[in-house]
């Protein structure tokens, strides 16, 4: 079975607890810098290197799709959470990657979003390594703010002390090069920078206060009907 389509498609996992707007203003502007023909949101089940996530994945995977429901191309992947309810067990970006080629092909250009404080974290991840033979990965940062991962402290030594450090020297790339492979490049982009965290809308909710704006409007309103966040589940 396969849902291969075509171009270069971005792969967004996150738990998304909420989706909230600075999640939107990645995809729309990865997708736009990128040239990327899709971007699919990939809800996290159990994910690994963080803290449980606050509400049931069921309910995470729900608000992402109502989000995306008129906002063409975006799409959602259930498979991580469909998945962690069937076998629980951590959800690894390596296992996601792997079951995107499967379903995309072996030459279809895949490129992994994250944000400079999650590659800054890459080394922790399981297989971390693999990645690169599996898609690229794209880095979003902030305007004027150069991604280094150079952690030895010496200014303008013009070299990193770390094994991510060096994946960054050998494999940076630029958008257009995305196309021309599978994977293997790493690829800064800058976004427009917004101070929002899913951690302080859920403070909010848990104190009555409003988060309209810092939601899609479909997210608030799920949040709402459900009573997801509120002082029972804020804590």
């Amino acid at each position: 079975m396969s849902d291969a389509g075509t171009g270069v498609l971005g792969l967004f996992g996150g738990t998304f607890d909420p989706l909230h707007i600075a999640h939107l203003r990645l995809a729309i502007e990865a997708r736009e810098e990128l040239g990327l023909a899709d971007v699919r949101f990939i809800p996290a089940g159990n994910p690994a290197l963080r803290d449980a996530p606050h509400c049931p994945a069921v309910h995470r995977l729900a608000m992402v799709e109502r989000a995306l429901a008129t906002m063409p191309g975006f799409s959602v992947d259930a498979s991580e959470v469909l998945s962690a309810e069937a076998a629980p067990g951590p959800s690894y970006t390596i296992d996601t990657l792997e079951r995107q080629r499967r379903l995309q092909g072996a030459q279809r250009p895949l490129v992994l979003l994250l944000g400079a404080d999650a590659f800054a974290r890459l080394e922790a991840w399981h297989r971390w390594r693999e990645l690169f033979e599996l898609a690229h990965i794209a880095v979003a940062t902030r305007p004027g703010h150069e991604l280094r991962v150079m952690r030895s402290g010496i200014p303008g030594d013009g070299a990193g002390d770390t094994a991510l450090d060096r994946e960054f020297a050998a494999r940076r790339g630029a958008a257009a090069d995305l196309a021309g492979a599978p994977a293997g490049r790493i690829v800064p982009f800058a976004i427009t920078a917004l101070e929002v965290s899913a951690s302080a809308i859920r403070r909010r909710l848990a104190q009555g206060l409003s988060v309209r704006h810092l939601v899609p409007d479909a997210v608030l309103d799920y949040i709402d009907s459900h009573q997801i966040y509120r002082t029972q589940h804020g804590h």
